[in-house]
């Protein structure tokens, strides 16, 4: 029994000792295999980044080889271009990150970087049937042709980079002469943007336009058309809605693509027409005619708010559709108790074929409706007495363009507006809104023509038939030629 005993322990212990050989073996094998792995999936990572860097050089080549040519071929020719065409249509990961054009090193171990930097001139020239005052009432947009001959529309230096792994930033600076010769410089926008909280938040804060609709938020040269619907130009400004603030932005977890935005802005300023303004914009544009209050920011709910929320759906392989709506609230300047809607809903429906070449050919659909409901305080400076009324302003624009050859693109564009509610004059004695050129009936029809060289540069021709009850003929007809250059890089536009 002794040597029974003797024996099973032998084995026992033989049993375990392999037992613990065996184990690390295994786990040793199983670390060498994920290792193997890793090298090649960063083989794979490194050869994509590669055929992606071959396809761009391609890319610029091909831009280099057409721009020399005297009378390029609308039509690729190449077995390059064809290899170019197919490379492009496939679905490839997302491309590293370019190096930085500058960086330094900041306090707390962070590196600033400039990513991209970017100038864009746009300018025009034309002329109208109207003289040069009744076409800057017509052309109500700052960056919009605005009298005959000559127009620099804008001229913008645009600066992003990468803060730290948690922040990037934008800032534009921006130039031009107004109808009168005069050298306007500002600084358009300047704000910073999260890039890591959770739950499909995005923080924005500084100086920004409103994300209101599809034509504020964007700079002048990412518009289609020449000028702004001037619809925009009546609710939300010649220079569009801008200012300090912040804007919270949520991703929600929904099959398609859903964005909701909260935001809040300063009430004042040129760029705030239709809450709190100031002196100088009601000395040019008072709407309704009403005097100027300057109203003191005493709360927040003196503040302007915003609500957006955005959708898009993938209808078909060649078929996009994004629908919006936004809405605006905030305190005006007739009174402590004056107060601002701005609503709005848009819709764009983009077609594409599958094998375009280089984006053509497209079809392009966009809409907007949008509305303000001004609510002006009663007024009394112990000689003048105005009662509270609701002025109501309303309208819409909806835009086709048709890229039907490459480089080539034509489309058209109507514009209406209207609304309710009478102005008042100096001695505040009822008149109609009629005299007013922000607040009278008015529809416009503008015909486009674009030719597109390259991606960095392009050249419009715009026709625009105004009839607006301001006027004293009625009508107007105008003509404009602009053309516009880039240079750099700029961050993309939204869909």
């Amino acid at each position: 029994m002794r040597y029974l005993r003797i024996s099973q322990i032998v084995l026992l212990a033989c049993a375990g000792f392999m037992f613990l050989t065996t184990v690390p073996a295994a786990a040793r094998d199983q670390i060498q295999e994920l290792e193997a792995l890793k090298k090649e999936m960063d083989e794979l990572r490194r050869r994509d980044a590669e055929n992606r860097r071959k396809i761009e050089q391609l890319l610029e080549k091909i831009e280099r080889l057409e721009a020399r040519e005297a009378k390029p071929s609308p039509k690729p020719a190449s077995a390059l271009e064809e290899a170019v065409k197919e490379a492009e249509a496939e679905v490839v990961p997302e491309q590293p990150p370019r190096p930085a054009l500058w960086s330094t090193q900041l306090g707390g171990g962070s590196t600033l970087r400039l990513i991209d930097i970017s100038l864009n001139t746009t300018f025009a020239a034309g002329t109208s049937t109207v003289d040069d005052a009744d076409i800057q009432l017509l052309q109500g947009g700052e960056h919009d042709p605005r009298q005959r001959g000559f127009t620099l529309q804008q001229v913008e230096l645009g600066f992003s980079g990468a803060v730290d792994p948690y922040f990037t930033a934008e800032a534009y600076l921006i130039y031009f002469l107004d109808p009168e010769g005069e050298s306007r410089f500002e600084i358009e926008e300047a704000f910073m943007t999260t890039q890591s909280l959770p739950y499909g938040l995005q923080l924005e804060a500084g100086q920004f336009f409103t994300e209101f609709g599809r034509i504020n938020p964007l700079h002048p040269h990412a518009w289609d058309w020449q000028d702004q619907p001037f619809i925009n130009t009546r609710l939300l400004g010649g220079d569009g809605i801008r200012q300090v603030g912040f804007r919270l932005g949520w991703l929600a977890p929904l099959p398609w693509f859903s964005e909701l935005h909260v935001g809040v802005q300063q009430p004042r300023g040129e760029t705030m027409v239709s809450f709190l303004a100031n002196d100088e914009v009601f000395e040019e544009r008072p709407i309704g005619g009403r005097p100027f209050v300057d109203v003191e920011i005493e709360s927040l709910s003196d503040l302007v708010y915003l609500a957006r929320w955005q959708n898009s759906w993938d209808l078909s392989p060649e078929v996009t559709t994004a629908l919006g709506a936004s809405g605006l609230f905030g305190p005006n300047a007739t009174g402590k108790d004056g107060r601002t809607y701005v609503w709005g809903t848009d819709l764009v429906l983009k077609w594409r074929p599958t094998n375009h070449f280089r984006g053509w050919p497209f079809v392009k659909w966009q809409t907007e409706f949008m509305g303000r409901n001004y609510s002006a305080d009663t007024f009394f400076d112990g000689t003048t007495f105005i009662p509270s009324e609701t002025l109501k302003d309303w309208g819409f624009y909806s835009e086709l363009l048709y890229g039907f050859a490459y480089r080539w693109s034509a489309g058209i564009r109507g514009d209406y507006g209207t609304g309710s509610g009478p102005n008042v004059d100096e001695d505040g004695n009822v008149v109609s809104r009629q005299t007013d050129p922000f607040r009278s009936d008015r529809y416009r029809i503008s015909p486009l023509l674009v030719y597109q060289p390259t991606e960095f540069s392009r050249v419009r021709l715009q026709y625009n038939y105004d009839n607006a009850d301001f006027l004293e003929k009625g009508d107007a007809h105008s003509i404009w030629l602009g053309a516009e250059i880039f240079l750099g890089s700029h961050p993309a536009h939204k869909f």
